[in-house]
């Protein structure tokens, strides 16, 4: 298992990320609607919002998977954060970064994972919206295409989180 390098801007994406007041916050559902969407769209059995803070990545949303969290050492999200695109794994059993990550040789067992990068109007890169399959199998450009419209949308939903919030606090 090779864990994602942290990004260089790491300390300006955590502060991004924490100025949206959302993590550990309650299930919401306009989230948890976006998840069940994605899921449903493309017949997977797990989708997140996952944020990645400096030593976890926490799930505001999930369809398909109990845990709230897991550590950011173990995590495919943590990967697709440093990218500008989709992050896509065709067959994780097979890719020498997670084949033996305790997710691939253990519950959930995955095998496929696409993530489209949470990225705020600044550049800060904060999560991802992922999708995660327990067989290979690879997207197409209409999928592709699908799936970077619900990050935007979710993109859209955070940054009205942070705004509403800190209106509410009175900042």
């Amino acid at each position: 298992m090779t864990p994602a390098p942290i990004p260089a801007d790491d300390a300006a994406r955590l502060s991004a990320l924490r100025e949206l007041l959302i993590l550990d916050t309650p299930p919401e559902e306009r989230f948890d609607r976006l998840v069940e969407f994605a899921a449903s769209e493309f017949d997977m059995p797990i989708a997140l919002i996952s944020l990645v803070d400096a030593q976890r990545q926490w799930f505001k949303a999930r369809v398909g998977f109990a845990a709230c969290e897991t550590s950011r050492e173990i995590s495919f999200c943590g990967h697709a954060i440093l990218q500008r695109d989709l992050f896509e794994v065709l067959d994780a059993a097979l890719d020498p970064r997670f084949a033996d990550n305790p997710l691939v040789v253990g519950a959930p067992f995955v095998r496929f994972y696409i993530g489209a990068p949470l990225a705020l109007p600044g550049g800060a890169t904060v999560g991802t919206l992922c999708l995660i399959d327990t067989r290979s199998r690879q997207f197409d450009a209409m999928d592709r295409a699908v799936l970077g419209t619900l990050r935007d949308l979710v993109v859209a939903e955070l940054v009205g989180q942070g705004e509403g919030q800190r209106e509410r606090e009175g900042a």
